[in-house]
């Protein structure tokens, strides 16, 4: 096994990161912290509320307006939407939906035999770019690589003797770090040009736009993450974890060990009910009519039904494989073995369940007082004053969208405000919405994994503490630190050389608009 090289004296990176480890778990719980914020945030709105912006809502096309949530029919509004908010929570119900599967194939032990056989015929060398890949071919389930993949990078690399921690960073940065990088499309793909059409359409009516408009580039960017999050995983970041002590409970971890005569047996009829529910999937979904399809008969599209029952899929590709293996295995001897394997689970999720309603109430009122989008849309305003060559112009947008990701984590909610701004501007310069839409893509992914205001980003503190129980939100920033600025130095010259030798971005998109 290839243990990596323990760093003796500490450079100044580890130094560095070793402080903002100690800053950032001085800070309060999450749950505190998001409650803290939206306070801040009631106040702020009640502050600015007078004053007059001169930056159009793209939304409404009217003068952009800050609501004061402390006037007292919006602070009623608030307490009455509290449950909703919370009920209506997004990333909750994903969460706890796909880890109910989950949570089945774990505890009859299929997830564990699964990764002993694949660790017995896989070099420890190559489990880095393995998990990084699977981090990155998640993203076609959109959401549901934060509670599949990364929890189970923990697993693979504490079975093979690595430090788990390392794992969820690997997993994570592959994740979320290079959400936009990816071989094989996905849902993003057409929400984000239909967003950045519909931009375009504002000074030319004519402009249409293809859906993989950035797919050649996403597939050489998923390459390049790869390949960064290998050298950063194996060569910065586990040197470093290994002085963090595993003290989380060791009885649960999973261990290498030969697999038993009736595992094996249990193992194949469960990858065999897997495989089955894949084909039938896969031949449901392949007739021009299917109703998994949209209405314009396309699979990818974001309201198609196939894309909006991931969750639920994942759910079932989990659950009915973890029933065959228990009952085969042994694991599981009646129905009270199954629900008590869920009931377990949801006994993990109690401290996610508790941050998940602070933060729903924290994005519910930065979403209604508008100053996420005073942000986006005064910075937009000022980088559209600047007179700058155009490689400076796409680079400032990456940034831009970059600084507007700490604040907000939704990719189609900041680029349905920042597309009617950057998309119409950069066209009056010549700069395609297809180049535009790269560069946004490249800034909104680089910084979720170091903002604690992403909604899955208390889902992986959690992860964390399994592991090592004193791990916070300094712990997983000092982590993808390193990930997120190398990351977003990297994919902005590939794009910039990518650009200077006129690569293709993707199918019917160009670098130049000849309006």
């Amino acid at each position: 096994m290839n243990t990596p090289t323990l760093i003796t004296r500490p450079s100044r990176l580890l130094r560095t990161l070793d402080a903002i480890e100690r800053i950032g778990n001085r800070l309060p719980d999450p749950a505190i912290l998001f409650l803290v914020l939206t306070i801040f945030v009631l106040a702020i709105s009640a502050w600015l509320s007078g004053n007059a912006w001169d930056v159009l809502d793209p939304r409404t096309k009217t003068p952009l307006v800050i609501h004061n949530l402390l006037d007292g029919a919006a602070l009623t509004k608030f307490m009455v939407d509290i449950v909703p908010n919370f009920v209506g929570f997004h990333p909750l119900g994903v969460v706890l939906v796909a880890m109910l599967g989950l949570g089945v194939a774990e505890r009859a032990g299929f997830i564990h035999a699964s990764l002993r056989r694949l660790l017995s015929v896989t070099s420890p060398k190559l489990l880095t770019p393995i998990l990084i890949v699977v981090a990155i071919l998640s993203h076609v389930a959109v959401d549901a690589g934060y509670v599949l993949v990364v929890p189970l990078g923990a697993v693979v690399f504490q079975a093979a003797g690595r430090h788990p921690l390392a794992g969820i960073s690997a997993a994570f940065a592959g994740v979320s770090g290079g959400f936009s990088a990816t071989f094989i499309p996905s849902s993003l793909d057409p929400m984000l040009q239909g967003l950045s059409q519909a931009a375009a359409q504002i000074i030319d009516p004519n402009v249409i736009l293809n859906p993989l408009n950035n797919f050649f580039f996403t597939t050489v960017s998923a390459l390049l993450i790869i390949l960064l999050g290998w050298w950063l995983t194996d060569r910065v970041i586990e040197p470093r974890l290994f002085r963090l002590e595993i003290d989380g409970d060791l009885a649960k971890t999973p261990r290498l060990e030969q697999l038993t005569m009736q595992e094996r047996r249990a193992l194949r009829l469960a990858l065999l009910s897997l495989g089955i529910g894949m084909l039938l999937l896969l031949l449901s979904a392949m007739p021009a009519g299917s109703p998994w399809r949209a209405s314009d008969g396309r699979l990818s599209a974001g309201n198609a039904p196939l894309m909006q029952s991931i969750v639920s899929l994942i759910f079932i590709l989990f659950l009915v494989p973890g029933l065959v293996y228990g009952f085969v295995a042994g694991t599981f001897k009646s129905s009270r073995d199954v629900i008590g394997s869920m009931s377990l689970t949801m006994q993990g999720m109690s401290y996610y369940i508790v941050m998940a309603f602070f933060a729903a109430q924290f994005i519910y009122a930065f979403t209604q007082s508008n100053l996420g989008a005073l942000l986006a849309l005064e910075g937009a305003t000022y980088l559209q004053a600047m007179q700058v060559p155009e490689a400076v112009t796409i680079i400032g947008v990456i940034l831009m969208t970059a600084l507007s990701d700490l604040f907000m984590g939704s990719a189609s909610a900041k680029w349905a405000l920042l597309a009617p701004i950057f998309v119409p501007m950069l066209m009056q310069v010549g700069i395609s919405p297809d180049l535009t839409q790269a560069a946004y893509r490249i800034g909104d992914s680089s910084t979720n994994i170091i903002t604690p205001l992403m909604p899955y980003f208390p889902l992986i503190v959690v992860f964390c503490q399994r592991y090592v129980r004193s791990s916070g939100i300094g712990t997983v920033m000092a982590m993808m630190l390193p990930y997120s600025l190398i990351f977003l130095l990297a994919w902005t010259a590939l794009l910039l050389g990518y650009w200077a030798l006129d690569l293709p971005l993707g199918l019917g998109a160009s670098y130049r608009y000849e309006g």
